[in-house]
Formats: C-alpha cells, structure tokens, sequence
C-alpha cells in the first residue's frame, strides 16, 4: 500500500478534492435555486460516488503519467527514485493499477448518472497528452492545469446533469485551471537545468526560472479575478468579501512570496489555498 500511494501521489489529492467538492456545492446551490431539492440520502451517494470516481479518475493520471514518463524519470535524479525507473514497480504492476483505476472510473461515473459517463472519456484525454506537451510546448504546465479544471464540472454534473444555471461552475474550473497552471510553473523550477539538458519545454528551461515565476503570478492575478467573478454571479455578502481578501494573501501575495520555496509554496500554501476555496464556496451557497 505504501508503494501503490507513492505511485499516485496520494496527498496530491489536497489539491483536487477541495475544487471538486466546491463544483458540487455550486451543482446543489444551482439545484436549490432551481427548486430541486435532492434528500440527503442521495446527497450523501453523491458525495461517495464523486470521491470514487475522483480517485479512479486522480490514479488513472498519475498512472499514465508516470509510465509515459518513466524513461525521462530514469535520467532525472529528482525522479529517478521513482517507482517505475527504479524498479521498486513493474510496468506491469503499474498496468494493473492502471486498469483497476480505469474500472472504478467508469464504474462510478456511470453510477452517477448517464451525462457523467458519456462525458467521461474527456479526462483521460487530458491526462493521456498532458505528458507529452512538455516535449514540444512549454504550454504543457496549462496541460496540467486542464487535468485538474475538469474535475469541479464533474462534480458539478454529477449533482445537477445540466448546463443551465452552470455559469458559476465553468468559472470555478477556469479558476482551478489558471491557478494549477501556475503553481504547475512554480514546481517546474526544481528540473529547470534538467529540463535544459533534455531539451523539454517547460517554461524555466525556455526562459529561466525567475521569468517563469514572474508568468506564475500573472496567471495567479488572473485566477483570483475569476474566483472574484465567481462571487458576483454566484453568491455576494461581505463576509465572501472578507474570504476574497484572505484568498488574495495567500495566493498572490504568500505563494508568489515564498515562491522559491518549492516545499512550502507548492506543497503547503496551495493546500490551505484549495481549502479556504472550498470553504468560500460552501458558505457563498449556504448563504444565498
């Protein structure tokens, strides 16, 4: 079990499970105000079905991502004592959560409800070219940041299987996709000599690491502006207003702060930011 949560990276799912649980808070306010009120019983399915079809959907990725990756892991020696290039993991133990993943994707995405599944192989788009982007294109960091965007509108129609009244939604994915996009950036810093050496096109090696921060902050100024739009067609009050400051300091002041510091602002800052998103968003519903 150690091995197989290494893998996939399971504490990554901090920065996920907040946005996807915020996009099915959005789905239930939008079911409210449209006079749909779902009982808890089947609230609290959701909810399940959501978290399974969230992990199935996380380790499918992660799992793509290392196995297309596992020959460049091998050579960087950040990655290289990584599950697949140091042979702790076979390829085709790797295959096998791929498809146990795959499994418990599908499965719950057709438990939810039928748009869910026939939008389901969207994702596995994403996550089956994001890793290929940095090959050509120092656009892959939005690569992530899409991979990521997706799972609040998941979340979203697994509630509410429309799009009418999902304004709110599509503008909480464009908000997670800009700021997983930039704090993607930030991450990337650590392989910038790497990256140079192996002739990737992540967006340190092509300008260097201090340009590249700069460019994570604009892409966080413009995600913030989003969460802002979020609150004005959504819910408004001045104590969102107060959790809209509180949000500013830590994603364009601390994170871009401490933005050198690749442990505390992309691991830690980014876990407390997803979280007071969610809490933001749980209350913004909870009030209107």
């Amino acid at each position: 079990m150690k091995k197989f949560f290494s893998f996939v990276k399971i504490e990554h799912t901090l920065f996920s499970l907040p946005m996807i649980y915020a996009g099915m808070a959005i789905g239930l306010h939008a079911n409210k105000q449209a006079g749909v009120d779902l009982p808890t019983s089947e609230i609290v399915k959701n909810l399940l079905l959501i978290l399974a079809a969230a992990t199935g959907a996380r380790t499918v990725g992660f799992s793509m991502n290392r196995i297309i990756d596992r020959h460049i892991d091998a050579k960087n020696p950040r990655t290289a004592s990584r599950e697949l290039p140091s042979g702790k993991m076979k390829l085709s133990q790797a295959y096998t959560v791929l498809g146990v993943a795959l499994v418990v994707y599908f499965a719950s995405a057709a438990a939810l409800n039928s748009l869910c599944f026939m939008l389901s192989p969207i994702p596995l788009i994403v996550f089956g070219g994001y890793p290929f982007m940095k090959r050509f294109t120092s656009l892959a960091h939005f690569g992530l940041g899409a991979s990521l965007a997706l799972g609040p509108l998941g979340a979203y129609f697994a509630v509410r299987p429309t799009t009418e009244g999902a304004l709110p939604a599509f503008l909480l994915a464009l908000f997670t996709w800009l700021w997983a996009s930039g704090f993607d950036i930030i991450y990337s810093t650590a392989d910038e000599a790497f990256d140079k050496k192996e002739g990737l096109f992540s967006l340190p090696a092509r300008v260097g690491s201090k340009r590249a921060l700069q460019w994570s902050a604009y892409i966080h100024f413009a995600s913030f502006f989003v969460l802002v739009a979020v609150y004005l067609v959504a819910f408004r009050g001045s104590l969102l207003a107060g959790a809209l400051l509180l949000i500013a300091g830590i994603l364009l002041y601390l994170e871009q702060k401490k933005s050198t510091d690749i442990e505390l602002a992309f691991f830690k800052i980014n876990a407390v930011l997803g979280f007071v998103v969610l809490l933001f968003v749980i209350v913004g519903t909870s009030l209107t």
